[in-house]
């Protein structure tokens, strides 16, 4: 067993739409209620958190995690353009009063992919005043933040969502089988400088909170005689956003799989590999791939595993997976990487951006009636946290 590092975060991530429920103000409960945007199922009361957080936190605390990623909603927040909400700031507030009563580090994320409807529609991330305008909402939640919270993320996989609107752009009717969409680039700069200007906010107001943002990291392994194919592949996706944390405090890596690159582009998985419920090739190594190139990319940038994972209905395979992703997180410690934390996802069972059927949580939650019930998995991992330890296969 290799020892957690001093002040090591280890605990779950989570996300306010896909678990909170009813964000009608929303552009993604727009587009699961428009009938045009081909969503499988919308969101409705999702896991209804948004009501029964602090049960949420009660169960993490008592399985030994010390610490919860979630988010605040800048549609609830800021509803209609330049009204914000005390209620709401008050409701956030809470929750990181709620976490630290319960001995949980809160590490809150500003935006996790979904916008207000009047911000979509205004143009989104290619508005000519989006900068300035995610600026104002990000200084709008400083009352929530600036106390007790020692970590914040200004904004999660933008890569991701640079990704995705390059797709809307090119009116793509979806991904393809292996390997990203290209980006869009006007919006890949829109989000470094929004990002930005948010640490400018976050700093100004709160010098002691330590910023960064989180990268959706796609583990890129090139085929024999695929190196050069993979690097001007990866660039885009991926690593012009690593880049843009150089200066950070910290960066959140994420990942769940690999792309494998060949030749020609990518290859999808073998035939006879394992799948996930999201069709994704079984690969817990993934992280460890993740967090040496990020270190190499970053230049060393303090590190944290804020999301890593499994969509199964098979326990025992979550288990598994976490068993080798959490060698992989001791091994990059081994090798003197600078890893700060490490966050699974997800906490719940939650909302997949339009199914409900890829389960990542960690606890199971009841559809009619809500009730939490953790899992082996979230027991077995929680331990880990009451022991202070990762293990070694």
């Amino acid at each position: 067993m290799t020892p957690f590092p001093e002040g090591f975060l280890w605990g779950a991530s989570t996300a306010a739409h896909q678990i909170e429920g009813n964000n009608t103000n929303s552009d993604w409960w727009h587009k699961e209620h428009d009938g045009l945007s081909r969503v499988r199922e919308p969101s409705l009361d999702a896991a209804d958190s948004y009501h029964r957080w602090r049960e949420d936190m009660d169960l993490l605390a008592g399985l030994g995690f010390t610490d919860y990623r979630f988010s605040v909603e800048w549609a609830r927040i800021e509803p209609a353009r330049g009204h914000f909400s005390r209620a709401e700031l008050a409701h956030y507030r809470r929750m990181v009063e709620g976490a630290a009563e319960r001995g949980l580090r809160p590490l809150v994320t500003l935006h996790h992919f979904t916008v207000p409807r009047w911000f979509e529609e205004g143009g989104g991330w290619t508005a000519p005043d989006a900068v300035e305008l995610f600026a104002r909402y990000v200084a709008a939640t400083v009352p929530v933040i600036a106390d007790g919270v020692g970590h914040v993320c200004t904004i999660n996989e933008p890569n991701m969502i640079a990704v995705m609107a390059g797709a809307a752009k090119r009116g793509d009717a979806g991904f393809p089988p292996a390997g990203l969409p290209n980006p869009d680039e006007e919006t890949t700069r829109v989000l470094i400088a929004a990002h930005r200007a948010a640490v400018k906010e976050i700093k100004a107001a709160a010098p002691g909170v330590r910023v960064g943002w989180t990268v959706a990291n796609q583990v890129y392994q090139a085929l024999p005689g695929a190196e050069e194919v993979t690097a001007a592949y990866r660039r885009p996706r991926e690593d012009v956003f690593i880049e843009a944390a150089r200066d950070d405090d910290w960066i959140g890596v994420q990942s769940y799989t690999r792309t494998r690159i060949g030749p020609d582009g990518p290859v999808p998985a073998p035939d006879d590999a394992e799948r996930t419920l999201t069709n994704w090739e079984y690969y817990p190594r993934a992280v460890g791939y993740a967090l040496r190139h990020t270190a190499d990319v970053s230049g060393g940038v303090p590190m944290i595993v804020t999301e890593n994972g499994i969509a199964t209905a098979d326990d025992s395979r979550r288990v598994d997976y976490y068993a080798e992703a959490l060698e992989e997180v001791a091994a990059a410690l081994d090798a003197g990487l600078d890893v700060r934390g490490y966050l699974a996802w997800s906490a719940l069972d939650n909302y997949e951006w339009g199914s409900y059927e890829p389960t990542f949580g960690l606890i199971s939650v009841d559809p009619a009636t809500f009730a939490r019930t953790p899992k082996p998995s979230a027991v077995w991992l929680g331990d880990l946290g009451f022991r202070r330890e990762l293990p070694r296969l």
